[in-house]
């Protein structure tokens, strides 16, 4: 049986999905359900970056994680041939293009789309939305980098409710320990683990399985 392949996507850059993808990753590994793997699609290479200076840290047999590259159509064929021998397989997309993030979608399970509390991302966010329906595949969105003024993310709440799209009732806060973990090649979980920012990544990471699981 194949494994689940959940692609971050998210058509306006700036989003967090590459800082999502690794510690969604990070966070399944953790969970030892089986083996986990991640596949850059991005041509910018953050993962593949993050991946490197991971290995350089922690040994190249200790990542807890395999790690692949590929493009354009490629992007389906090497997902679903990982997912013959992973539980999960992570795939990182590129922002404002369709050549290598379509056959991505196409290949995922899921979809999780991060977006930030502005306007800007909401609008941003339909287009993928509606690139993940093309390909009928179902795709849900992910409150990313919220500050701690409630009132902005009442604000963008409503806008989510109103677009009609599906969303995660957790959220991600705006951090810098996800940005100083992922320099160090590590996620927040492994360098700050009993704080509110692993919190959230393992209170996300349940609900979404839970939604997965078509248990929430």
């Amino acid at each position: 049986m194949s494994g689940h392949i959940l692609t971050v996507a998210q058509q306006k850059g700036g989003s967090g999905k590459t800082t999502l993808a690794a510690h969604l990753a990070v966070a399944l590994a953790m969970r030892a359900d089986g083996p986990v793997a991640v596949l850059d699609v991005d041509p910018q290479g953050s993962l593949g970056t993050w991946f490197e200076t991971r290995e350089e840290q922690l040994g190249e047999d200790r990542t807890g994680l395999e790690f692949r590259t590929a493009s354009g159509w490629g992007a389906r064929r090497e997902a679903r041939s990982l997912s013959r021998d992973h539980a999960f397989v992570i795939i990182d997309t590129p922002p404002k293009t369709d050549v290598d993030a379509k056959p991505a979608i196409d290949a995922a399970d899921h979809v999780i789309v991060p977006i930030q509390p502005t306007p800007v991302d909401v609008w941003a966010t339909e287009q993928t939305f509606q690139l993940a329906a093309r390909e009928n595949t179902p795709a849900i969105l992910v409150l990313n980098r919220v500050p701690p003024r409630a009132s902005l993310t009442h604000e963008m709440e409503a806008a989510m409710n109103e677009s009609g799209y599906p969303a995660l009732s957790a959220r991600l806060g705006n951090r810098t320990g996800f940005a100083a973990s992922m320099g160090k090649g590590r996620t927040v979980m492994e360098v700050e683990p009993s704080g509110k920012a692993a919190t959230e990544i393992h209170a996300l990471l349940e609900e979404f399985l839970g939604h997965l699981n078509g248990t929430s």
